[in-house]
């Protein structure tokens, strides 16, 4: 192994959760469901990336059980007993290589286009019924929505750790349903559920809530979250270590065990005059553990100028530095993305120094599920 790599490979404890090392797969929708759930391909795509080294499977986003969750007819759902079976075979095939794994669990909000999707009839629902700010393109939630919601993220947990995964993630960025609770551009709310950016935690806190009270004190619940929004490319949701400590320290005290900070580039620093990135001061703030992720093993990120990169090369300065990073405790786990898509065996090739095995990534990729 190159020794600057050692500590990307060392194991890492939170909790219960044991992973043999510090590669997480990010995770990455693939629009590959039959009736929304996962197939024979899928299965085999997660095993591959199991079998090829990765300590943590992240799943692609999948939707709870609520009528308008759902962004799209082939996005798989964590409900119902057929689905969940099938969820259960990507689990066991994933354990059975020796990693571990979560499914993220997703509400897209008013980011729901219903004509393609389940329930094309019901009206999506948000926050303030906003997509984005000034945008109405959903009804706002009420009362009973919201406890609806939060009911149905706690039985996917429930559904998750009966089945045997290892963990959740929430997803709480990119401007889904959780996301839009935060950000004060899509959250003019003025009752409980809004309001300023620490109680406008309150949302995903109650949803970290009713998971912890359901699941027991040592089933992990990761946080996924972010600055940037599909909406919005350039927002941010907090501007100072301030704000994000204001934002944070609710959602820590609610019950998350580890924070998954999603940035285009991971070595972007989140601040002026500091070099660190967004998930070193999550960690340092937090005092959570945290997964870095942004562009990894490539050279370029997933969106420039909000258009969608159809080619990356290869890139190992930021891989290189990985260990350094962990060394230093900027952050503890790194996910990596469209790399694993296009190297399913990436990790067992990045340990044993074969870059020059490692393929570039192309968009045509993602529509292919064999690897």
């Amino acid at each position: 192994m190159p020794e600057q790599n050692s500590s990307l490979f060392s194991p890492f404890t939170v909790g219960d959760l044991h992973l043999k090392n510090r590669v997480v797969m990010a995770p990455m929708t693939r629009l590959f469901a039959h009736d929304n759930a996962p197939t024979a391909q899928v299965v085999d795509y997660y095993r591959k990336r199991a079998a090829g080294g990765v300590g943590l499977i992240i799943t692609e986003g999948a939707t709870i059980d609520h009528i308008t969750a759902c962004g799209n007819r082939s996005v798989p759902f964590f409900h119902g007993s057929t689905r969940l079976e099938r969820w259960k075979q990507v689990c066991d095939a994933v354990h059975a290589e020796g990693a571990k794994i979560m499914p993220q669990l997703w509400h897209v909000g008013a980011v729901r286009h219903p004509e393609n999707c389940p329930n094309p009839e019901i009206p999506s629902c948000s926050p303030s019924g906003l997509f984005r700010n000034g945008h109405v393109k959903a009804r706002e939630m009420t009362e009973a929505d919201i406890a609806d919601v939060i009911d149905a993220f706690a039985r996917a947990a429930v559904d998750a750790k009966r089945i045997g995964m290892d963990g959740v993630e929430l997803h709480g960025g990119h401007g889904y349903l959780i996301d839009q609770f935060f950000c004060a551009a899509l959250n003019k709310r003025t009752d409980r559920w809004g309001g300023n950016l620490t109680e406008r935690t309150r949302f995903a806190c109650e949803i970290i809530k009713a998971i912890r009270e359901r699941t027991g004190p040592n089933f992990p619940i990761v946080l996924r979250w972010s600055q940037i929004k599909r909406q919005a490319l350039d927002a941010k949701l907090v501007h100072t270590p301030q704000e994000l400590e204001s934002f944070l320290s609710p959602l820590a005290d609610a019950g998350v065990d580890m924070f998954h900070c999603a940035t285009l580039r991971l070595q972007d620093a989140a601040f002026e005059d500091s070099d660190l990135s967004l998930a070193g001061w999550t960690r340092k703030l937090s005092g959570k553990p945290c997964i870095a992720v942004g562009c990894v093993g490539l050279d370029r990120p997933f969106l420039v100028e909000g258009i969608m990169v159809g080619y990356a090369a290869p890139d190992f300065t930021t891989v290189n530095e990985l260990s350094r990073r962990i060394d230093d405790g900027e952050f503890d786990l790194v996910a990596v993305g469209r790399a694993l898509i296009a190297n399913p065996s990436w990790a067992n090739e990045i340990k044993a120094g074969k870059y020059t095995d490692i393929r570039e990534y192309r968009s045509e990729m993602l529509q292919q599920l064999d690897g």
